[in-house]
């Protein structure tokens, strides 16, 4: 068994004993900005008293109770990551968190154009410093990676399908298992795909081998994958042997800006969240010179909204600072700009799967707490397990409310001629 803790230094304010007088300056202001609230409900209970924000008679309703006077602090000064943090510590708890990202997500306009000065600055330079220290250099990229994924195999396992797709599934029904939904998103790849058993698959960001295993055992194909991750290595190289099928599945240790040769088709699934802002250019380059002149390809991304994205990306969030610290968001318009400057590829297909990645996060989440004596017999200290809730809670809050979305974009070269008719599962966004 593994002893796994966070390490304290780097929650901010955790040692922090009460002020009384900073403390109710911070929370004088931090009431202020909840004032800014006008879509749906937040009510605040502290000692007896309740502070009550919003529409009371809204359908979007949740509680929290504060049980110390330093999470304003931590709001105050870091904002939502500082409230992140004084959650991992239990300086506040809700019934229902995802609703209190619900709301807090529903007015983050409204909100943003009151964030103190201190948390503006705060963020700013964290963002700097994530953006220096953190770059996705080939170096840095694989010390991000690890930062995640070696928190090990058996740990992923406790709440992902059987195939551990850490991933959005997409849900044909809405009573539909995680186990069907996660098929149900590999079938729907293939078919956008149009994968052939004549067909050689290239995969950037292997995962833990659900897909290469997928396309090859179910359309007869070669595959060739490629991770960063040694522990997603070692175990897809023993999910590809128990399945017989290493004469299928090419698995390499490589970054994608290494790779050689040409393949029929290409598909990358929430990977470019790992690529970093300035990279876009050498990913999407790299992807376009690695496909065959009639080749598809599609990536499952997690995006921010095109709006948002210039503020996004000058700043530093709870999931950067805690879960995937190389991680940055692209949006469609980003995507779709460097596919035009930088291949001669052309968009031809946007399958918009937010509602899916929400009810994906749910099964999760709840599939965590489920094994949570397994969780903390591996080890995982009650502050880790709080981060890990908040981090769920926090994304499928974000994608319930549309504050970031999943897409899976399909891109043909110019020789491509076996575009499909129609999409199988969502409509095309314009």
């Amino acid at each position: 068994m593994r002893a796994v803790s966070i390490d304290k230094t780097k929650v901010k304010t955790s040692d922090q004993p009460a002020n009384g007088y900073v403390d109710r300056w911070s929370k004088r202001f931090v009431l202020g900005w909840l004032d800014n609230i006008h879509t749906g409900c937040l009510v605040i209970n502290e000692d007896e008293k309740s502070y009550s924000f919003g529409h009371p008679n809204s359908s979007l309703t949740a509680s929290v109770t504060v049980t110390s006077p330093v999470v304003y602090r931590d709001i105050l000064f870091n904002g939502l990551v500082g409230a992140g943090e004084a959650y991992m510590r239990g300086a506040w708890h809700s019934s229902d968190l995802v609703a209190v990202i619900r709301v807090l997500s529903a007015n983050m306009a409204e909100m943003q154009s009151q964030t103190s000065f201190w948390s503006s600055i705060n963020q700013r330079l964290t963002g700097l410093a994530h953006r220096y220290f953190r770059a996705n250099t080939q170096a840095n990229s694989r010390l991000n990676i690890a930062a995640h994924y070696d928190l090990g195999n058996d740990f992923f396992n406790l709440f992902l399908d059987k195939s551990m797709m850490y991933s959005s599934a997409i849900y044909p029904t809405v009573d539909a298992s995680l186990e069907v939904a996660a098929t149900y998103k590999l079938e729907h790849i293939c078919q956008r795909l149009q994968l052939t058993e004549n067909d050689h698959l290239l995969e950037i960001g292997t995962g833990w081998g659900g897909m290469a295993i997928y396309a090859a055992t179910q359309y007869g194909c070669r595959v060739t994958t490629t991770t960063i991750s040694k522990e997603q290595y070692e175990h897809a190289r023993a999910e590809v042997v128990a399945a017989g099928l290493e004469d299928k599945v090419t698995l390499l240790l490589n970054d994608y800006r290494d790779l050689e040769g040409q393949f029929d088709k290409l598909v990358s699934i929430e990977m470019i969240e790992a690529v970093g802002h300035q990279y876009y250019q050498q990913y999407f380059s790299a992807c376009s010179r690695l496909l065959k002149p009639d080749g598809l390809m599609l990536i499952q991304a997690i995006t921010v909204p095109d709006q948002r994205y210039e503020i996004t990306k000058k700043s530093t969030d709870f999931i950067q600072r805690y879960i995937f610290p190389g991680g940055e968001l692209p949006s469609i318009h980003v995507m779709s700009t460097h596919v035009t400057r930088d291949t001669d590829m052309q968009i031809v297909g946007v399958d918009d799967i937010t509602i899916d990645y929400a009810n994906t996060l749910a099964a999760w989440r709840e599939r965590f707490f489920h094994a949570i004596d397994q969780v903390r017999e591996q080890g995982f200290d009650d502050v880790f397990i709080r981060m890990w809730d908040f981090y769920l809670a926090y994304c499928e809050g974000g994608f319930r409310e549309r504050t970031i979305s999943t897409v899976q974009l399909l891109m043909a070269k110019p020789r491509c001629q076996q575009l499909p008719a129609v999409f199988r599962h969502r409509s095309a966004l314009t």
